[in-house]
């Protein structure tokens, strides 16, 4: 699998491989993520946010020294819960390379997300974020990224949602995968869990396009 958008280079994945994720506010004040890769060195986190900082709209993944790679911010006013993307810090007047959005604001519904520059790019969400079990599918239905629950290798027991393996395959970008469950941690972190769900039906898409919601 080739393509897809870059936030940076060496941050496509050559082989399959396996992060996981937590919640930084299991271990420290504030409200986060780590990410370690599979040899357990810490590849992205985000720390520039907590409870009381929710209300900003903005969340910024760093590596593991802490330079900018992506900001997302909440697009304001927007009845869709719409988000955007950016390159680095995300200074202003700068263009979005990416946006989402929830597609209905009323009971279930799926996220979309359109991706800006690149004609023809689609990926599709399916599955539910709140019970971290989602698959991110390219426009021919090949499988590019998975959220899974984390297992524990020797007990075999299902860990809590705080912990959570992000999978991604050759040629997609870790950054951006993570950049999507930053978003969809927010969407459903703004909103009632279940409600939020995407539920076994919802799906999230990812295209390329230029409207606004």
């Amino acid at each position: 699998m080739t393509g897809g958008l870059v936030v940076e280079d060496a941050f496509r994945c050559e082989e399959e491989t396996h992060f996981t994720v937590m919640k930084t506010s299991l271990f420290f004040a504030g409200d986060g993520f780590a990410a370690y890769d599979s040899k357990g060195e810490l590849a992205f986190r985000v720390d520039s946010y907590g409870p009381g900082a929710r209300d900003t709209g903005e969340v910024v993944l760093m590596d593991a020294h802490g330079r900018c790679l992506l900001t997302v911010r909440r697009k304001r006013p927007s009845l869709h819960q719409r988000w955007e993307g950016f390159y680095g810090e995300g200074t202003d007047g700068q263009k979005p390379i990416f946006s989402v959005r929830r597609s209905s604001i009323i009971g279930d519904s799926g996220v979309t997300v359109q991706v800006y520059g690149s004609p023809g790019e689609e990926y599709h969400i399916e599955g539910s974020f709140a019970q971290r079990s989602c698959t991110i599918f390219n426009a021919d239905r090949e499988p590019v990224a998975e959220i899974r629950r984390k297992v524990d290798a020797s007990t075999n027991v299902v860990l809590g949602k705080d912990v959570f393996s992000l999978c991604v395959k050759p040629g997609f970008d870790g950054a951006f995968a993570m950049g999507l469950v930053l978003v969809l941690d927010r969407i459903t972190g703004d909103a009632d869990a279940d409600a939020a769900d995407l539920g076994e039906g919802g799906e999230a898409v990812v295209a390329d396009a230029t409207s606004d919601g």
